[in-house]
């Protein structure tokens, strides 16, 4: 596995290449980076790309990043958004340490600048309906055409815009706009809005302000203010640039960020939109924010998987300037080379098959020697009872086997892993012909799973002793959507693709004793099956519950060739 501080010795990506060259001009001594937030949703996948961004340049070439909420919008801002986006930004592996702002902290000298930019002649107070602003607009072909409030004079707009800020004017009455170019090429630089009027109590301010910034006019500011040295952003918001600087330089600031932008993260088999996110949450098509089958943090968190996996994933994918989709499938292989080097290996029967080894002496339980890694000897083996009664998978046993099924079946020789070679004699069915029990026999030769005079048995299946059992519930998750891209098709709602199947739970598990001492942190592999974890929510002392982080990638074949 490429580990992360190897992945920063390719050739560098456009972004550190820039910043290299800041440095060696000397045009910056340090850099200054950023990650903001809207505090209106749980932070992704496509979150952990830019946090890694940013917080990553940040520690390799020496410098510091901030994490500041861009907290202008108070209708769906929540402290609750705010504590789990640290919480999210901690997990992935990276601190802000003292440099933790909000675009609320600059409230009074945001509204400073824009006065100033109503002095200047720059910015003007605008009656116009938020329908009538997109029809003055134009569009990419016509130019646009002049508010009619555009001229008024500078003590009208100072007026007005003191009102606004008093609380003397309703909702949706007026807006402050910039007065920049209605012909611009570029339709954001068409008198955007600077200001709205918004009566909501903020989540941090209380009912101090009722007008509050835009985005595009916070941003800049905010990064002039924090003196961040390269703002990095999305393609999305690469026509944005043009207003980011158009503040800064109207304004002549005293330092002026420069803002770069990369390709967001598009990954397949889900969405990423927080509106979207939201719907599947608030209509109960998931548990929560944190459902395991959401590519949020919290949601993986949850699941399972190692911060680790995600730094690598995000590594690998790199930084560029070209929209791509990664497929699902990377980041699964990610979180698969992370647990496949430190999970322990275990037993666990998901679909239990009781059988009973008739020759075996009935009262006597051994202990089998199982190899906690097979690839690190260094950390040990485990010992596992064994006894007369045995649960193994369903699946390995067909009682009508094909000549290819090198498993369990009627006059078949298995080998059970780390125990001994088992022959099954007799199947036990209930009154409606399914199959209860199993009858079978062992070699007592073949302690170890070897064959003593030398028979080739192509099967290896695992197993759990029956009456020492930990019984457990095991969720197993699949991909939440059935298609690769589920907004691909405008005229069905993306929630038409939800995956009926994205969910597995299986209630009556027979793991190996040992995982009763499992704690919250501690990852496993269960042989043949995949990656699991305790679920931080549901699961209790009384009732375990195992999420499955990742199928296995490797078939039965490679990790019993290991046996």
């Amino acid at each position: 596995m490429t580990t992360e501080k190897e992945a920063v010795k390719k050739p560098l990506d456009f972004i550190r290449q820039i910043i290299a060259d800041d440095l060696a001009s000397g045009k910056h001594q340090g850099i200054v980076t950023r990650f903001p937030p809207e505090p209106n949703g749980f932070l992704h996948i496509g979150h952990a790309k830019s946090i890694c961004l940013n917080f990553g340049v940040a520690r390799e070439y020496n410098g510091v990043c901030h994490l500041r909420f861009d907290d202008t919008n108070p209708d769906k801002e929540s402290t609750e958004y705010v504590e789990a986006i640290m919480r999210d930004v901690r997990w992935l592996g990276f601190d802000w340490e003292p440099h933790l702002y909000y675009a609320s902290d600059y409230f009074e000298q945001l509204h400073d600048c824009a006065v100033r930019l109503i002095e200047m002649g720059k910015a003007y107070v605008c009656h116009l309906s938020a329908d009538a602003i997109r029809e003055y607009r134009g569009t990419l072909t016509e130019p646009g055409r002049e508010s009619p409030y555009r001229n008024r004079s500078v003590e009208e707009n100072l007026d007005l815009f003191a009102r606004m800020r008093a609380g003397n004017i309703d909702e949706g009455v007026c807006v402050l706009r910039a007065k920049i170019d209605m012909a611009s090429a570029n339709i954001i630089m068409r008198d955007p809005v600077l200001y709205r009027i918004l009566k909501t109590s903020h989540h941090r301010t209380g009912d101090k302000w009722c007008i509050y910034p835009m985005y595009d006019f916070t941003h800049c500011l905010s990064d002039m203010l924090e003196q961040v040295t390269h703002s990095l952003c999305t393609l999305e918001f690469e026509n944005n640039r043009a207003l980011y600087d158009w503040v800064l330089d109207t304004l002549q600031t005293p330092n002026h960020p420069r803002q770069i932008e990369f390709a967001r993260l598009n990954i397949n088999y889900t969405v990423t939109s927080k509106r979207k996110l939201l719907q599947l949450v608030e209509e109960g098509h998931v548990s929560g924010w944190d459902d395991p089958r959401m590519l949020t943090l919290s949601g993986l968190r949850r699941r399972g998987c190692p911060p680790a996996a995600i730094r690598h994933f995000c590594a690998t994918i790199g930084i560029g300037k070209r929209e791509s989709w990664i497929d699902m499938g990377v980041l699964e292989n990610a979180v698969r080379e992370e647990l496949n080097q430190h999970a322990p290996r275990v037993f666990g029967v998901l679909e239990p098959l009781k059988i009973v080894l008739t020759n075996y002496p009935e009262n006597l339980v051994e202990e089998v020697a199982a190899q906690n890694h097979p690839q690190e000897p260094a950390l040990g083996d485990r010992q596992v009872p064994f006894c007369r009664e045995l649960y193994i998978e369903r699946s390995d046993f067909m009682e009508d086997a094909p000549k290819k099924f090198f498993r369990l079946s009627i006059g078949r020789e298995v080998r059970l892993r780390y125990a001994y070679l088992i022959t099954c004699h007799q199947v036990i069915k209930d009154a409606e012909g399914r199959i209860v029990e199993l009858h079978c026999t062992y070699d007592p030769e073949s302690k170890g799973g070897s064959s003593p005079d030398g028979r080739k048995v192509k099967g290896t299946i695992h197993w759990v002793s029956a009456p020492h059992a930990m019984r457990a519930e095991v969720r197993l998750y699949d991909r939440l959507f059935t298609v690769a891209d589920p907004e691909m098709d405008k005229e069905k709602s993306f929630k038409e693709f939800l995956n009926p199947r994205s969910l597995t739970v299986l209630t009556d598990c027979a793991l190996e004793p040992g995982l009763a001492r499992a704690t919250l942190e501690d990852r496993f592999q269960f042989e043949r099956q995949g990656y699991f974890c305790l679920d931080s929510v549901e699961s209790s002392p009384d009732k375990p519950v195992f999420n499955r982080i990742v199928t296995l990638r490797d078939s039965w074949a490679k990790i019993s060739s290991t046996a």
